[in-house]
């Protein structure tokens, strides 16, 4: 039976690393923030994820019980990587940042007071 646990871990441990260099590479080549927006959040979310699961599962077998440590750090991350990405992106949105022409759009959740001017002005100056 500990084979069988350890080739499932070998494999989880691959599958993350290959996750985890296809973020990284998003994150060099991909042109814009919207786009580089994936890589992170994405790809090296499952990778961490899959190794995570592999020690989990590797530990578990050896020790014959869980680490609780391990299952919250992953559990805490499948749930905050989404959250930080999307209030990411929301920022970005409102501070309307450059883009190239392929992720351009008009995107229908901002409302005509949730974009920002141009410098941004201070709340405690006012607008003007």
């Amino acid at each position: 039976m500990s084979w069988i646990v350890e080739v499932l871990a070998s494999v989880l441990l691959i599958a993350g690393g290959i996750f985890l260099f296809i973020g990284s590479m998003g994150m060099v080549h991909l042109r814009d923030f919207y786009m580089r927006l994936h890589g992170p959040t994405k790809a090296t979310t499952l990778g961490i994820g899959c190794m995570l699961i592999a020690s989990t599962l590797f530990f578990w077998s050896q020790d014959g019980k869980p680490d609780i440590q391990e299952l919250l750090i992953t559990l805490f991350l499948f749930i905050t990587a989404p959250v930080s990405a999307h209030l990411l992106s929301k920022a970005g949105l409102h501070m309307q940042l450059n883009h190239i022409d392929i992720t351009e759009g008009d995107p229908v959740e901002l409302r005509d007071e949730e974009v920002a001017q141009k410098p941004v002005p201070h709340p405690d100056k006012g607008h003007g």
